[in-house]
């Protein structure tokens, strides 16, 4: 029932089976035609069924994996799964299981969505229930995402795509890295819209600072060709300020103006300074040969499924 319907929802779900539950419902209380595609990331003390989906009244399907892969892999598996069984003209969302991501912010994504300029819709977060050291880290990341990539992110997962996009994100390696950065990357027409971040049904959230900081890493990877290339050119910089510097040296000790024992010191320091930053740009041009020309690996995405439970009303069931 996947094909007639025009709203499907993927969302990732991680021994959270009571939380999704409650998202099911609310759901089904506002859209009582969606299609959830619910992917179960290797859970093995709240393993989720179909029958969830079904007690809110909607019809659906669940993925579960074979191990755990991680919050964007699963996103990445609903989609390849989604593109494989549509032929009509729909509306994909992608959000969270915990609530953060409200059902009733769905119709706001879906209204920008009309538009024929636009292939995406994003959530950006008009505010946020985190603490302040979360707050700060994020804005560090924001500003680091910026400098580093050339490019501005603040959205996450929480979007909407329209079902003739949806086959050129899936055939994109960076899908398996990062939602948000391979979005960026698709060149796809992205509109964003601020939207509140809701609370949390149950519990707390799963990803700690380290797994922050791998995500935040991972968003900077899809982009590796421009960091690298950004971080040569300020390595060249500063190789080219220490060769300036130790010809003002020299220009200084010529003349006399340098004190006893400051001009080897200083020569020395602009001499390492050089070194090592001249190494680091070689390094960092071979790597971007190496990234540039590495081979395309294609990623079976039914390789992770182990099983898949249609909902008793599909007919796919």
């Amino acid at each position: 029932n996947m094909i007639n319907s025009n709203l499907i929802i993927i969302t990732p779900v991680y021994e959270d089976a009571q939380v999704a539950t409650k998202l099911f419902k609310d759901i089904g209380e506002i859209y009582n035609n969606a299609y959830i595609v619910a992917v179960d990331d290797g859970s093995i003390n709240h393993t989720l069924h179909s029958r969830y989906i079904e007690a809110a009244g909607l019809q659906g399907v669940v993925i579960t994996l074979k191990k755990n892969v991680g919050h964007q892999r699963s996103i990445a598996i609903g989609l390849s799964y989604v593109s494989d069984n549509i032929n009509n003209s729909c509306n994909i969302i992608i959000m969270d299981s915990d609530g953060e991501d409200t059902p009733t912010s769905i119709q706001a994504l879906l209204k920008l969505l009309k538009s024929d300029n636009v292939d995406v819709v994003v959530a950006e977060r008009k505010s946020r229930i985190e603490t302040l050291w979360f707050r700060f880290f994020y804005i560090v990341y924001k500003r680091m995402f910026r400098l580093l990539s050339g490019r501005k992110i603040s959205f996450g997962n929480f979007m909407a795509i329209k079902s003739s996009s949806i086959k050129r994100l899936v055939a994109m390696q960076e899908l398996w890295l990062h939602i948000a950065s391979c979005v960026l990357m698709s060149k796809l027409r992205i509109k964003e819209v601020a939207l509140d971040r809701g609370k949390r049904y149950a519990g707390k959230g799963k990803m700690n600072f380290i797994g922050l900081v791998l995500h935040g890493f991972r968003a900077l990877m899809v982009f590796s060709e421009d960091v690298l290339v950004r971080v040569g050119m300020a390595c060249a910089s500063v190789a080219a300020l220490a060769i300036l510097g130790g010809i003002a040296a020299v220009t200084l000790k010529i003349f006399g103006f340098a004190t006893p024992g400051w001009f080897s010191v200083a020569l020395g320091i602009l001499l390492l300074v050089f070194l090592q930053t001249g190494a680091l740009t070689l390094i960092t041009l071979m790597l971007t040969g190496i990234v540039k020309s590495g081979t395309i690996v294609s990623i079976k995405y039914q390789d992770f499924i182990d099983t898949i439970h249609h909902t008793n009303s599909d007919h796919n069931g």
